[in-house]
């Protein structure tokens, strides 16, 4: 197990930070087959942390072909301890336009059953509570760091995940409305649940492109990606703050996997007793 506690889970852009040297990169297989891309190990300011490309080095994954258990596992079976997440999303409510960070502290899965959401099946059992699946001291490192580059956002707030790769219709972006939601994304579930089910710190970066369909301005995929450009110039900003910073504060925090698993040891496979050696680490 690798000494390097810190991941983050991005778009491609995240790691084309100014001043970012990649170490090497590492290709890990797991009991779901095989992640994302290679992990990256990439050095910022002196701090080694591992890096994914959620969607693939060059984007060829959609959002529902995503292998969200092999992504977690393969970071957590690294040794990450601590996840960062940063993510492009469409913004439910007026006082979040274009370019604002949400930092979120709930997520709302609306996706279609086509995901495989939990670590525990074919007969590894366990039951982990998701009630608070943002770590809330590495929510507030996020918020310090983007009060200390000077990028306007949120804090709390419910991220809706809905399944892809179509954006909403205008109706169900009304009824998302209605359920209070601050964001709407289609990547950041499973992947915070499996990351509690890993025992992991998990903290979600929301970058809003736009305003979704709800309000009377249609927005084009070009218009995103001009968006998405500022993004991750803020994005570069936030992360070369807090990753120092969490860095230098790696704090103690509940696993809330700890009493999860039911099955007996005994009992298990070669495969599932890796699974409970990685994710109970």
């Amino acid at each position: 197990m690798s000494a390097i506690k810190i991941g983050v889970i991005g778009g491609s852009g995240v790691y084309k930070i100014e001043g970012i040297e990649v170490v090497r990169e590492h290709t890990v297989s797991t009991p779901f087959g095989n992640p994302s891309s290679e992990i990256i190990e990439a050095k910022l300011n002196g701090v080694t942390f591992f890096f994914l490309p959620r969607h693939g080095k060059h984007h060829s994954f959609t959002p529902s072909d995503v292998n969200y258990r092999a992504n977690i596992f393969a970071l957590k079976e690294l040794g990450v301890e601590y996840l960062i997440s940063v993510s492009a999303v469409g913004s439910l409510k007026e006082e979040y336009p274009p370019t604002t960070f949400v930092v979120v502290d709930q997520f709302i899965d609306w996706t279609k059953g086509k995901r495989e959401r939990t670590f525990f099946n074919n007969g590894f059992v366990g039951h982990t509570s998701v009630a608070e699946p943002v770590e809330k001291e590495l929510q507030q490192m996020i918020v310090d760091a983007c009060k200390e580059v000077g990028v306007k956002h949120g804090v709390g707030g419910s991220y809706i995940c809905i399944e892809g790769p179509q954006f909403s219709s205008k109706a169900e972006s009304n009824i998302y409305r209605s359920f209070g939601a601050s964001v709407i994304g289609m990547t950041n579930v499973p992947e915070a649940y499996l990351a509690k089910e890993a025992g992991m710190a998990y903290a979600s970066i929301a970058m809003v492109t736009d305003y979704d369909c709800w309000k009377e301005e249609h927005c084009t995929l070009e218009e995103i990606m001009k968006v998405m450009a500022t993004n991750n110039q803020q994005a570069h900003a936030v992360l070369k703050k807090l990753i120092p910073k969490l860095n230098g504060n790696l704090f103690s925090f509940k696993k809330e996997n700890t009493y999860s698993v039911l099955s007996k040891p005994e009992k298990m496979t070669a495969d599932q007793e890796r699974m409970l050696s990685v994710l109970m680490r």
